[in-house]
């Protein structure tokens, strides 16, 4: 049955009516090997377990992974089970070295997870890719907690296969208040100044304190328990995407990543095994054809959060 929402929810829905000329935009694996022209812009729905033989090689700039975090998941009915540490690992171990050979020599991966599983994130990315970082980013929801601290950060690893990667900064730079203006002959150093107020665009950190976690309001908000924002993987789509290049998720849930790499004019490759979340993610590339908008990314730039007011402020301006 489908949820009574409140008028102002925007969350994303999928009508019965809607369902079949969704589901025609997915690519159905037949154990044949895929060509990179039959998996180009599309959504493949199945097993990666079942999929990951049959992809080409070495044909993706960008590698983008969440896969489900060691901890007790309800994904709609697929269930994902806490379980050891070793274990953990040996379930990353069965599918990493297969997936990271569709990575171009020139190529960069990313892969989430939480403060739990960083010892075998961090051995998974060392065996097989060289680690240029570790990305912190702030959630602004998470629960209490009365005997320990309030869980509200995670992690994403940065790797590369090679040391010639592709790394664009300057795409990522962003525009931040200036508290203290400090001026040279009487002229702003490093920042400008707007009737909005005074700001300067600045080179990313591996801190991240600006993403804000998609809710009910959002209009790319969905159901998806572990969904993550367009922000954020805008930001490592800029940053190590060249333009026209193509982006792999194989674990795409909603569908944020293809969605991302569309309004970024960058082509896209998605894997997702429950084919309702294939159907939101299908649904969410139509309307990204005509809405492009990014919360929080503005004219070329990422801005700090809540800030919407001036985002659209300067847009007008500069039209």
């Amino acid at each position: 049955m489908e949820k009574e929402r409140a008028p102002r929810n925007r969350t994303l829905t999928v009508l019965e009516s809607e369902r079949p000329s969704l589901t025609k935009r997915l690519v159905f694996p037949n154990k044949k090997e895929m060509d990179v022209f039959q998996i180009t812009n599309k959504t493949i729905c199945g097993d990666l377990f079942e999929i990951i033989d049959l992809l080409p090689s070495e044909f993706a700039d960008l590698l983008i992974i969440d896969p489900p975090y060691n901890l007790s998941k309800d994904f709609h009915g697929l269930k994902f089970s806490k379980t050891s540490d070793d274990a953990y690992l040996a379930y990353l171990s069965s599918w990493f070295p297969k997936i990271i050979k569709t990575v171009k020599p020139t190529g960069s991966v990313y892969m989430c997870g939480d403060w739990r599983s960083a010892f075998c994130l961090q051995q998974i990315m060392r065996d097989w890719t060289i680690i240029r970082n570790r990305i912190t980013w702030q959630r602004e929801k998470g629960r209490g907690a009365k005997a320990n601290w309030k869980n509200s950060c995670e992690d994403i690893w940065f790797g590369t296969k090679t040391d010639a990667y592709y790394f664009n900064v300057d795409a990522v730079k962003q525009k931040r208040r200036v508290i203290a203006p400090y001026k040279e002959n009487g002229r702003p150093k490093d920042w400008e100044e707007t009737s909005d107020g005074n700001f300067r665009l600045t080179y990313p950190s591996n801190f991240w304190d600006d993403i804000s976690v998609p809710y009910w309001s959002m209009p790319e908000n969905t159901d998806h328990p572990t969904q993550k924002p367009e922000k954020l993987i805008a930001k490592l789509i800029l940053a190590s995407c060249p333009e026209n290049g193509l982006v792999l998720d194989p674990f795409l849930g909603s569908g944020t990543t293809s969605v991302v790499a569309k309004k970024l004019g960058r082509a896209y490759t998605g894997i997702e095994i429950h084919e309702e979340y294939c159907c939101w993610a299908e649904k969410r590339l139509l309307s990204a054809e005509k809405d492009t908008g990014i919360q929080g990314y503005a004219n070329g730039v990422f801005w700090e959060r809540n800030t919407l007011n001036l985002q659209k402020r300067q847009s007008i301006n500069e039209r």
